[in-house]
């Protein structure tokens, strides 16, 4: 059964992977957000209770 013979799979797996981990991880990470999180609070609205007619 071929399935069951890592030999070529394994290694273009690991290649892969560690192309990934070295080469295309730390280019996509050191962009930055276009939008940053800002510090602004949010106001808080007062309600008022909803007066139901049939109570």
């Amino acid at each position: 059964m071929p399935q069951l013979n890592p030999n070529p799979w394994f290694l273009i797996m690991l290649t892969s992977w560690m192309v990934f981990s070295l080469i295309i991880q730390p280019k996509l990470l050191s962009f930055t957000t276009t939008n940053t999180p800002s510090t602004k609070l949010k106001a808080t609205t007062k309600t008022t209770p909803w007066t139901w007619p049939w109570t």
